[in-house]
């Protein structure tokens, strides 16, 4: 992580769970004053995102580690609306490494409002090279997404 960052911009490791809290703003919300369902997947990236930048893997940086690059691409999502949030709500995004190995990983995401469960998601990340092509992810790497 970049030192001159403060840490907990990228929210906090529990366990094998990641949180990071996120306010819903103005420019989340569609007329009626609920989050727009799509503004979703922002939240839910930026806790994939900085999941793995508390888990020590800068994606940026991942495009240097050999000569094929690494790159994490969303494969495929299912996502559960359980209950809307709105303007000013205070969410936490929890993710959780369920599978990582080969060329895919499998991250479990919840989206919560205190204790109310608002969005529930699985995502399958799919690891391609620099070209676009399938690479296996580094075992070090793997091992680390699933807190070895």
């Amino acid at each position: 992580m970049t030192s001159d960052i403060p840490n907990h911009l990228a929210g906090e490791l529990a366990g094998d769970t990641h949180r990071l809290v996120q306010r819903v703003y103005y420019e989340d919300t569609d007329f009626s004053g609920l989050v727009y369902h799509a503004r979703y997947l922002h939240f839910l990236e930026r806790g994939r995102t900085d999941y793995l930048r508390c888990l020590g893997c800068e994606q940026s940086a991942l495009m240097g580690i050999d000569d094929e690059g690494l790159v994490f691409v969303v494969h495929r999502m299912e996502i559960d609306f359980k209950s809307p949030a709105r303007m000013d709500d205070v969410l936490t995004i929890h993710s959780r490494t369920e599978k990582a190995g080969g060329a895919k990983m499998v991250i479990a995401q919840e989206i919560r409002r205190g204790e109310t469960l608002l969005i529930q998601a699985k995502v399958v990340i799919a690891v391609i090279n620099r070209h676009g092509r399938p690479r296996r992810l580094p075992e070090s790497l793997a091992q680390s997404f699933l807190g070895g």
